[in-house]
């Protein structure tokens, strides 16, 4: 039983930055591609960007040259850097691997809220 665990969140004004995290317990992510999600009130949840075993990153076209993610192997971990945040940008985010092959437990998520 994979357990996943996000911090990082909070209240930032627009235009600021975010660093999130991502720790999992119960199975080594090595040799997965993960990816963050996010979702926002009443509204499905999106793949925001997801990073291969080898460290190649992919961006959905929304975030592209605001975020930056990274993984750890070592200390299971996966992270994101948010710069030049939008309103729109504000909603719940978690960690998983790529569609598909998502664990069933999802993690509690952090919330990231973007004031204008």
């Amino acid at each position: 039983q994979v357990v996943l665990v996000e911090s990082g969140g909070g209240l930032v004004q627009a235009g600021g930055s975010l660093s999130l995290s991502c720790v999992a317990s119960g199975s080594s992510i090595r040799m997965n591609t993960m990816a963050w999600y996010r979702q926002a009130p009443g509204k499905q949840r999106d793949m925001v960007a997801f990073i291969t075993r080898d460290g190649n990153a992919h961006y959905a076209n929304f975030v592209k040259g605001r975020f930056t993610i990274s993984r750890d192997n070592a200390k299971n971990m996966l992270y994101l850097q948010m710069n030049s945040l939008k309103p729109e940008d504000t909603g719940r985010y978690y960690c998983n691997q790529i569609p598909g092959y998502e664990w069933p437990s999802w993690g509690q998520g952090t919330q990231v809220t973007v004031s204008s």
